[in-house]
């Protein structure tokens, strides 16, 4: 058998385990760690500016291929540069493996230079967390991390290594464990068969049914079944926003994204809905609203691969405990075995309502385009998804563009929306953006911005141009926390407290300064030749910098403390 050090035993076991690229930062405690991955060929190594950036890297490469992404950093400052990427991981159970270097064994507890306790810190945000005290155990404990981070509800695992154990004068035998079992976790497979059957025969007595689809769908991998449902039910559908592209944003059957943000049509059939469908989806308080006043007069089928996350804070009539694939293919065993007969009329009437309500607003999102002279953040997407044929890759940080991306991007796919849901985290655009075209060269990556977020992870800039990441940085720039400004605007009497920024710089002489290419709009009619020059470039990183109407809102918003279909319209409508 072969005898490998602690440190080969890191890299050969990510390898072995089918890892390609780990993103990370050196520094003293995992110097034998680095070195060994010098010594090989197979995993290759993505150096970052900033450790943030190494989790989001990980995390936007785990979003875009449902597999774990990995970060590799130091002890210390290292290993918390990553808490803000474990954290936004957690929440939208994303997942991913963090290797963290620790100080030797025998000084852990004694404060010394760069000792930190990465397994405390981290622990209310990972599923898992491993100290390792043997060099030995380190295959074990690398397939364990793969294990858990993607199985049952995913997430992230840490995986911390006192510098010791990686010493390479110590080597032991290795071997690579093909399976893994753990006795106390046994995530279910399949979902009850008698639940799946009474939530069927709900669905089909059903007179206003709707399916509520979250982002468990997609990192289920069940785009595929919840779609043949949707059609063989021929119910409308909304996804919640993690959840986009888990059903055609084109289909006519859906309308729209629901909740703080989502459509009229959506809340509006949610709300007067008898029975919800909720797949993969946890009723969090960006849907709801006032969970008192939610949707009154529906029975919900609530499908969840974690027990915990049902009845959280909505009651389940019906809850199914189960993947969401295996269990939607359940369903659609018993549509096809139903003898029972449907009020098609009653259906028919329910879709005649449903277009009624998205038709009286001219659509899903529709926006006063104003007098032609000012650009609209919403203009920016449309033109988006223009130019890229709805086919992209699109990442976004936090705040109204990532809200505008929602509406007026429709993603056909699963997969290809990339947003921090959960956590909302300002500077996850950027690194999450290189971490899918680093596994995604040929594709189309855009990265929706604002000139708040884009300068939390910046540096960035620097690591594109080391490996030739051709990102197309969108900067909706319109010179203010534009969400925070909203908020003051409807809530504090446009008292603009710290939501404006100035001294802003050149986006575009600082993307010029890294060698990237950088391009100003200004006006409407510049932005669609300005945006398919910068998509032609290819290969290159160009920052579009789109100075926007500062004035604009997000629209609809959900009224505070009320239910789904109390919304303003407008800065001078609401329902």
């Amino acid at each position: 058998m072969e005898l490998l050090s602690g440190a080969d035993m890191v890299v050969r076991s990510l390898a072995d385990e089918g890892v390609k690229h780990i993103y990370g930062y050196p520094g003293g405690a995992l110097l034998h760690v680095y070195d060994a991955i010098f010594r090989q060929k197979e995993v290759s190594h993505i150096l970052v500016r900033h450790e943030q950036a190494a989790a989001h890297m990980a995390d936007g490469y785990a979003r875009a291929t449902g597999k774990p992404g990995v970060a590799l950093v130091t002890s210390g400052p290292g290993a918390t540069n990553t808490i803000t990427g474990i954290a936004t991981a957690y929440m939208d159970s994303i997942p991913m493996v963090i290797i963290s270097g620790q100080v030797p064994s025998a000084a852990i507890g004694s404060d010394m230079f760069q000792e930190v306790d990465m397994v405390g810190i981290s622990r209310p945000i990972v599923k898992h967390s491993f100290l390792v005290k043997r060099a030995e155990d380190i295959p074990e404990i690398i397939k364990k991390a793969f294990y858990l981070a993607q199985t049952g509800r995913p997430g992230p695992v840490v995986v911390d290594i006192p510098k010791d154990i990686t010493d390479p004068n110590l080597k032991f035998e290795y071997q690579y464990p093909e399976t893994i079992k753990l006795r106390s976790y046994t995530p279910p497979s399949k979902g009850h068969n008698g639940q799946i059957r009474k939530a069927v025969d709900l669905l089909m007595q059903a007179r206003r049914p709707i399916i509520y689809a979250g982002g468990g769908v997609i990192m289920g991998n069940a785009s595929t079944q919840l779609t043949q449902l949707a059609k063989d039910l021929n119910v409308p559908v909304t996804n919640t926003l993690n959840g986009l592209g888990g059903f055609p944003g084109s289909d006519c059957q859906f309308v729209g994204m629901l909740g703080m943000h989502g459509s009229y049509c959506a809340n509006m059939a949610m709300h007067h809905a008898d029975i919800i469908l909720a797949v993969g989806a946890r009723f969090d308080d960006r849907v709801t609203n006032n969970t008192a006043k939610f949707c009154p007069d529906a029975k919900i089928i609530h499908i969840d691969i974690d027990p915990a996350s049902i009845s959280k804070t909505i009651t389940a009539d019906v809850p199914i405990v189960g993947p969401v694939g295996a269990v939607l293919d359940g369903f659609l065993r018993h549509i096809t075995d139903y003898s029972g007969s449907r009020d098609q009329e009653a259906i028919d009437a329910w879709w005649r309502q449903i277009d009624e309500w998205r038709d009286s607003r001219g659509g899903l999102f529709p926006y006063d385009k104003g007098d032609g002279t000012i650009l609209k953040p919403q203009q920016v997407i449309e033109a988006l998804y223009e130019v890229t044929g709805g086919d992209a890759f699109v990442t976004s940080d936090v705040g109204q563009h990532q809200m505008f991306a929602a509406q007026y991007y429709r993603f056909d796919k699963p997969n290809r929306w990339i947003n921090s849901g959960g956590l909302g985290t300002m500077g996850f655009g950027l690194p999450a953006a290189m971490g899918v075209k680093l596994t995604h060269p040929d594709a189309t990556v855009a990265c929706v911005t604002g000139e708040g977020s884009i300068q939390m992870n910046i540096q960035e800039l620097s690591t594109c141009l080391q490996y030739d990441l051709g990102v197309k940085i969108i900067n909706v720039n319109n010179q203010a926390l534009g969400m925070v400004r909203q908020w003051q605007d409807m809530m504090y009497d446009s008292r603009y407290s710290h939501s404006y920024m100035e001294s802003l710089p050149s986006f575009v002489k600082l993307a010029e300064s890294y060698g990237h290419v950088g391009i100003q709009v200004t006006t409407p009619s510049d932005l669609r030749p300005a945006m398919e020059e910068a998509f032609s470039l290819k290969d290159r990183l160009v920052f579009m910098d789109i100075r926007v109407d500062a004035n604009e809102h997000v629209y609809p918003m959900q009224i505070k403390d009320g239910s789904m279909r109390d919304l303003w319209l407008s800065k001078t409508e609401r329902t």
